[in-house]
């Protein structure tokens, strides 16, 4: 059984940062390609960064680009997400999912498996 355990998020002012970090287990993790989502309220679930499996190829979206830092520690089976420079507009559930290539996986639906979510307030 696949499992996604989120943790690391919580209260932060503007400017400031943070580091998530999503807990797996139930598959082989150095093969799986990994990635955060995040969900405000009122909008649909977005795309924030995705890493490779293997290769670890790297792939942001444009509004975290510079700020946000997607890495993995594939002996602790741990994926991370160090954001940086926190906005208002980041506030938002954050989910890591799990899928399987060598290339990042930026849609929603091609992931196998979600985490329940982390949440991630950014405060003026």
């Amino acid at each position: 059984q696949v499992q996604l355990v989120e943790s690391g998020g919580g209260l932060v002012q503007a400017g400031g940062s943070l580091r998530l970090s999503c807990a797996t287990s139930g598959r082989t993790f150095r093969l799986a390609a990994m990635g955060w989502f995040r969900q405000a309220p009122g909008k649909e679930r977005e795309f924030v960064a995705a890493i490779s499996a293997i290769v670890d190829t790297r792939s942001y979206a444009d509004s975290v680009k510079g700020r946000f830092t997607i890495s993995r520690d594939n002996a602790k089976n741990t994926l991370y997400l160090q954001m940086d420079r926190l906005r208002l507009e980041d506030t938002a559930v954050y989910y890591c999912a799990t899928g399987s290539g060598v290339v990042p996986i930026t849609r929603a639906p091609d992931y196998d498996y979600w985490g329940q979510g982390t949440q991630v307030t950014v405060s003026s």
